[in-house]
């Protein structure tokens, strides 16, 4: 009898280790979760828009600022001398523009007594065009001039982090270079890179924990978007724009991985993110076990078996 019960007792391990077995190479293949996961934000270079000597730094490394807050200052005097050029020379064509219109409008009322020929008036009109057309540059300028002063002062165009923050007053600042970097805090995300035989588990609006290496408390998110094209690195034109295929092939294929971006909803507090940390995904959908209520039916039935064999119940 005991030789029966460890017979059996045997059969149903072997069983139960094969299905776990199956069950584990399973979840490490096909279940949506993955451990090669980015935190990603956008990073926004901050440029002068004009050059000029820096006159002022407010804002330092790591510090948080809104839109619209002034980073820098640049040195304003020739801006507001160019400025009060622009508006003088502004003035002079208006008065000029004003004159020569005038003197069309009186030109255009004088009968032909007065001896006024065709061409007199031609010239007349055109002046008027021309005196009309140098004011509205007058305008332009002014405008540019004004613009160019105000864009003395830099200021965030996103809420961020101010990081890789060298420079100091007195620096010179080239327009268009850029003499920091502005981490947006609204664009903080996670690109997951999932094997292709997970992705049928994944779709836009899918829900997801996400686990920093750091040990802090588990980040929530949402699947927005996942990437229709990744480079094949066997596909390359060759001399004619003929693909170029590598001739080996070895028995082993491995899953592509499939970049997936996910929207960071629930961030607790006091957790820091920051972008570039390695982090692990994984699904809520498609995660739980195939076989659970299989396995505990095999090990209730097992039970049953044991038991009726132990008392020499034959029923």
């Amino acid at each position: 009898m005991q030789t029966v019960v460890r017979v059996l007792l045997t059969i149903i391990l072997l069983i139960v280790a094969s299905i776990l077995s199956y069950e584990m190479a399973f979840y490490y293949l096909y279940s949506p979760w993955t451990r090669d996961a980015r935190v990603r934000a956008d990073v926004v270079p901050v440029a002068p828009d004009v050059s000029g000597y820096v006159d002022e730094v407010r804002v330092r490394n790591d510090q948080f600022v809104h839109k619209g807050d002034i980073l820098l200052v640049i040195d304003q005097d020739r801006y507001r001398i160019a400025l009060a050029d622009a508006e003088a020379l502004l003035a002079t064509r208006r008065a000029q523009h004003q004159m020569s219109l005038r003197q069309f409008e009186r030109r255009t009322k004088l009968t032909a007594g007065f001896s006024i020929t065709t061409e007199d008036l031609d010239n007349a009109h055109h002046n008027s065009d021309a005196a009309a057309g140098n004011y509205q540059q007058a305008i332009a300028a002014r405008d540019l001039a004004a613009l160019n002063l105000r864009r003395t002062e830099v200021r965030a165009s996103v809420n961020g982090y101010i990081t890789n923050l060298n420079l100091a007053p007195g620096t010179y600042a080239v327009q268009g270079k850029p003499v920091m970097a502005l981490i947006d805090s609204d664009s903080y995300r996670v690109e997951a890179y999932f094997e292709e035989t997970k992705i049928p588990h994944i779709r836009p609006g899918s829900m997801a924990d996400i686990h920093l290496m750091d040990g802090s408390p588990t980040l929530h998110g949402t699947v927005i978007g996942i990437a229709r094209g990744i480079t094949d690195q066997d596909n390359k034109d060759g001399p004619e724009l003929l693909s170029s295929v590598n001739p080996t092939y070895t028995w082993v294929r491995l899953a592509q991985r499939i970049p997936v971006r996910i929207h960071l909803t629930d961030v607790p507090a006091g957790v820091l993110i920051s972008a570039g940390m390695t982090c692990t995904v994984i699904m809520q959908e498609g995660m739980q076990p195939r076989i659970g209520a299989g396995i505990k039916y095999l090990i209730s039935r097992a039970a049953m078996v044991v038991q009726t064999v132990a008392h020499g119940d034959t029923r």
